[in-house]
């Protein structure tokens, strides 16, 4: 990576960084999981101010956000899979699939309530 402040997820915190050689097994995993989209750190200075914000939100959604960080690598694929252009992007799955993501930088509790309605958000294929 090319920030200190996304490297430090990685190496300190142990998020996942996801690539090529695992990312099959993270789209695919039971729970629930959100996607770190990082874009370039250096043309984008909110990918810093996100890769701050997101351990606040995972402490915030305890045992339900699992972090990851997305490899520029296969950043492309990822966006191109879930449509999602701009960057910062969160992207949250819920056992594989897709649930809802929030691009850029937001106010705290713009996430806080964003991010509770896409973690309980139903199922696209639940039947009520």
């Amino acid at each position: 990576m090319e920030s200190p402040l996304i490297d430090r997820l990685v190496d300190e915190l142990h998020y996942p960084r996801v690539d090529a050689s695992n990312l099959n097994d993270i789209l695919t995993e039971a729970g629930e999981r959100v996607l770190f989209l990082t874009g370039d750190p250096i043309k984008n200075l909110e990918t810093n101010d996100l890769a701050v914000i997101l351990p606040e939100l995972q402490r915030a959604f305890a045992g339900r956000l699992n972090p990851a960080v997305v490899d520029r690598s296969v950043e492309q694929t990822l966006r191109e899979r879930f449509d999602i252009w701009p960057v910062p992007s969160l992207i949250f799955l819920k056992d594989g699939e897709m649930r809802g993501a929030i691009a850029k930088v937001r106010d705290w509790a713009d996430y806080l309530s964003e991010i509770a309605t896409i973690l309980d958000r139903p199922a696209p294929h639940a039947v009520r």
